[in-house]
């Protein structure tokens, strides 16, 4: 691989986990502290990198960089070790300090960081885009597009969420049974969110980005193997990832185009993973409350459903019924006039779709795209048309241009 391809893959994967040790060494009244350290250590990489070539073992050169680096800013700055811990000034003292960055001890301080920064008294936006950047290596580019916002609001909540967490004494562990219910929730929309970005990037010219997908999926069996947050809610989301994950293979050709789910090749789904997507579904149906990552699931759980069934679109456009009562979203009511249009036929969809009246999404104009088409071809193409101008991805740029062409 070069290098220019594996150090932004390594960044996504491995940041987030040295930032996390150092922040259970510091603090977190010092995450800047740990970013600054994590940062040099990846910039070195691109400067070594390019001039000696990549090392055998990346992961390894770059574990090796950091500790040396916490052990110079630590020697350097004793009076900065001295504040922080009572342990590092100890190290300091009598023994050479060891940043431990073992299997074991970056899973746990990845767990103890997410529960840490999805804080209540930090507000849930802040404390998700906290959560993206500093333990999913997330860009403030890439949490604009999440939260559908623009990079100014998200360094405002990034340093108002940082003070917050600064000035309060913040303990880096896992929460007790009292306080986890509350505390599970924006937990699991960050590992979401970060999920969706993988699959579908609003902020890259990528269609899909699996090293996002399974780092959400990682950290989301962190939280199933955990007695306090294997929650059903918890499952479900696991259920819904796997759902979706089954059909990497087939989502792209060998163009790396992107296939839509009508044209994939059925038999390129992973069926271990569609069986471990229904494993986690019945799992999550211990619970006595249905959140919208239940729902979601079982929407998944339909798609990978291979065999024909009559009902299958009223299976789905039900529950997108039940899913916009509890959690409404603009891309959900889209995807439920799909899902109305397989039901009822595409004239009885389209008056649904144009109630929405999402004129800055080029989902929206795609679905109307899709719907005049045979109705009103030339409808059709004029909303294809008003869909390419607005989408900023390369890949639904020329699925649009396609789409068109057929028109003329």
């Amino acid at each position: 691989m070069l290098q220019n391809e594996l150090i932004p893959k390594l960044f996504k994967t491995e940041y987030s986990k040295i930032v996390a040790v150092l922040c259970k060494l510091f603090g977190l009244d010092h995450i800047e502290t740990a970013e600054d350290i994590t940062n040099d250590t990846f910039l070195l990489a691109a400067e070594t990198w390019g001039l000696k070539g990549i090392p055998e073992n990346p992961t390894a050169w770059l574990y090796f960089v950091a500790k040396n680096k916490t052990k110079d800013y630590l020697k350097r700055n004793q009076l900065f070790a001295e504040k922080v811990s009572l342990q590092i000034k100890s190290q300091l003292s009598n023994e050479e300090i060891d940043l431990d960055l073992s299997a074991q001890n970056i899973n746990d301080s990845q767990l103890q960081m997410i529960f840490a920064v999805c804080n209540p008294i930090v507000p849930v936006e802040s404390q998700v885009g906290l959560a993206l950047k500093i333990l999913c290596g997330f860009g403030i580019d890439e949490i604009a597009a999440a939260f559908l916002t623009n990079k100014e609001t998200i360094n405002k909540r990034l340093y108002r969420a940082k003070e917050k967490l600064r000035t309060q004494n913040i303990q880096f562990e896992i929460p007790s049974q009292t306080e986890i219910k509350a505390r599970l929730e924006p937990v699991l929309l960050t590992i979401y969110l970060l999920f969706n970005e993988g699959y579908y990037s609003n902020s890259q010219n990528k269609i899909l980005q699996k090293e996002l997908c399974v780092e959400a999926m990682r950290l989301c069996y962190f939280l199933v193997d955990n007695n306090l947050t294997n929650k059903p809610e918890t499952f479900a989301l696991l259920s819904l990832m796997c759902f979706h994950a089954s059909r990497f293979e087939a989502r792209k050709n060998e163009s790396d185009e992107i296939i839509l789910y009508d044209d994939q090749n059925r038999d390129l789904w992973n069926e271990d993973l569609i069986a471990k997507g229904n494993q986690y579904l019945i799992e999550s149906a211990k619970g006595q409350e249905i959140s919208k990552y239940h729902l979601e699931a079982r929407i998944a759980y339909w798609h990978c459903t291979k065999t024909g069934n009559e009902n299958k679109w009223e299976h789905i456009l039900q529950l997108y019924n039940q899913l916009l009562q509890i959690d409404y979203s603009p891309i959900a009511a889209l995807n439920r006039t799909y899902a109305l249009a397989k039901v009822k036929g595409n004239e009885t969809a389209i008056p649904e779709a144009q109630k929405l009246h999402l004129e800055n999404n080029h989902f929206y104009y795609t679905l109307l795209g899709y719907l005049y088409t045979q109705i009103d071809n030339k409808l059709a193409k004029e909303n294809y048309q008003k869909a390419l101008k607005l989408t900023r991805s390369a890949q639904d740029k020329l699925i649009l241009s396609k789409k068109i062409e057929l028109l003329k």
